[in-house]
């Protein structure tokens, strides 16, 4: 994606004028009286991300871009609505707006070419707008390119132990990976879930950062294939399954913003990754299974699996008190219902970090909303024979009712937020094809840049 911004505009480079409705009637004053025609038949209105060629003598000699407000899909809709060719902005932009378009730009640029026997090479290129932050672009192309072709490639090519070379790939980083049986002393759940599996489930572990800094933890859940384990899913539920490790792809994809920024944090990523398979070893309904914590789990059903395996996981992290603990999970298809597939909710009981990520969403453009822990929905999980269950009888609240199984885990840290994120576009939009997506990265990246300022005096490196 970043091949698609270039340092020098050439011969051929076409003007791209953004203009809001103001701004396009000041514009058409004492415009020739053709050009006005032209204008007119086109239909052309400044907003809505529309575009507009306007001819020379020896062809396009500019483009109008309409805006209703300025936006990082603004100018992944100009780059996906423009013919091929380079481009350069011919507004003065802030240093923030700048930053913004050559995001927007590259993002539409993204191709998931791994599989196609020809690739089509990027036609689109756009001269560096002037005051860009580029290692910010540079940092947030890499990263959400990274957490798309994670998402995309199908599970065959992509398991346990392959996501745990991801997080080894982060540099700078110390990961341990924890695999196989010696799961069994501390992280049974993991192995409970996993061992259906031929391809062994493993505990990553990674840290970054100076023991000085405050704790910042990440939890991604990485069940790299859901078959839906004895509890099997039907055809059209397993289509798209290799997205099941979409929290986890997330999770190393803000690893590897934190470390490049060098983010004065302490930070460490867990990721347990699995597979789902029914499997001789699968766990099946009815089992009873330990946790780290020591609570006993009921298992009701096996394609509530991702809950079962960031248990283990949560109770490692808060027992840490980490200043802040995110867990990004494809945790339920209730969450959807509540809200579609084009926002992320999450639960937390601070409402300070609320309110901060409720403004960074509508920064970045990146929509999160809030959903509440109702306690009074805990009633759900009782189990008749164990210290909790792992999936409700009801069909109502599903994923209120999974973040409370949570919250029994990650009780213990003083800060924590559970994202139930999609991690995939179901249509596509200027700048998110269809397949998968980092969604709430960008609004999570946002809030940690301003929790935790560079600015601050840090030795992490």
């Amino acid at each position: 994606m970043l091949d698609s911004l270039v340092n020098r505009k050439s011969a051929r480079t076409l003007p791209i004028l953004p203009l809001d409705e103001a701004d396009f009637a000041k514009w058409k004053r004492g415009k020739p009286k053709a050009l006005k025609r032209w204008l007119e038949a086109s239909g052309f209105e400044a907003k809505g991300n529309r575009v507009l060629l306007l001819p020379g003598e020896r062809g396009p000699e500019r483009a109008l871009l309409g805006r209703s407000e300025e936006s990082v899909w603004t100018w992944a809709a100009a780059r996906q609505r423009l013919p091929a060719g380079r481009y350069r902005i011919e507004a003065e932009l802030s240093p923030e707006a700048a930053t913004e378009a050559a995001i927007g730009w590259g993002l539409a640029s993204y191709r998931f070419d791994r599989y196609r026997s020809e690739p089509k090479p990027n036609a689109h290129e756009l001269v560096w707008p002037e005051g860009a932050d580029r290692a910010e672009v540079a940092r947030q192309l890499n990263a959400i390119g990274k957490v798309r072709d994670f998402i995309n490639v199908p599970a065959e090519d992509l398991g346990p132990a392959e996501l745990a070379e991801a997080a080894r790939a982060i540099e700078g980083a110390k990961v341990k990976v924890i695999r196989g049986k010696a799961l069994t002393e501390g992280f049974p759940a993991v192995h409970a879930v996993g061992r259906g599996s031929d391809r062994a489930p493993c505990l990553v572990d990674l840290t970054w950062g100076s023991a000085g800094d405050p704790k910042l933890t990440i939890v991604g859940k990485g069940v790299t294939f859901d078959s839906g384990g004895l509890d099997l899913k039907s055809a059209p539920g397993m289509l798209r399954m290799k997205k099941d490790m979409g929290g986890a792809a997330i999770a190393l994809g803000l690893a590897s913003l934190v470390i490049d920024a060098a983010l004065p944090v302490r930070l460490r990523v867990l990721v347990p990754a699995v597979e789902n398979m029914p499997g001789p070893g699968a766990f099946r309904p009815g089992d009873v299974i330990r946790t780290r914590k020591g609570k006993s789990v009921e298992i009701t059903n096996t394609d509530a699996e991702g809950r079962v395996i960031l248990s283990d996981a949560l109770t490692l992290a808060a027992e840490e008190a980490p200043d802040l603990l995110l867990d990004f999970a494809t945790l339920t298809g209730a969450a959807r219902v509540a809200v579609g597939t084009e926002i992320t909710p999450f639960w937390t009981k601070d409402s300070d970090v609320a309110e901060a990520l409720a403004k960074a969403s509508r920064r970045t453009r990146d929509p999160l909303w809030r959903l509440p822990l109702h306690g009074g929905y805990r009633r759900h999980l009782d189990s008749e024979i164990a210290d909790l269950k792992n999936s409700a009888s009801t069909g109502q609240g599903g994923a209120t009712i999974a973040a409370l199984f949570l919250r029994e885990f990650a009780q213990d840290a003083p800060t924590w937020v559970h994202f139930d994120t999609p991690a995939w576009n179901d249509r596509t939009r200027p700048g998110r094809p269809t397949g998968g997506e980092a969604t709430s990265l960008r609004a999570v990246w946002e809030l940690l840049k301003l929790r935790y300022p560079r600015g601050a005096e840090s030795t992490a490196g």
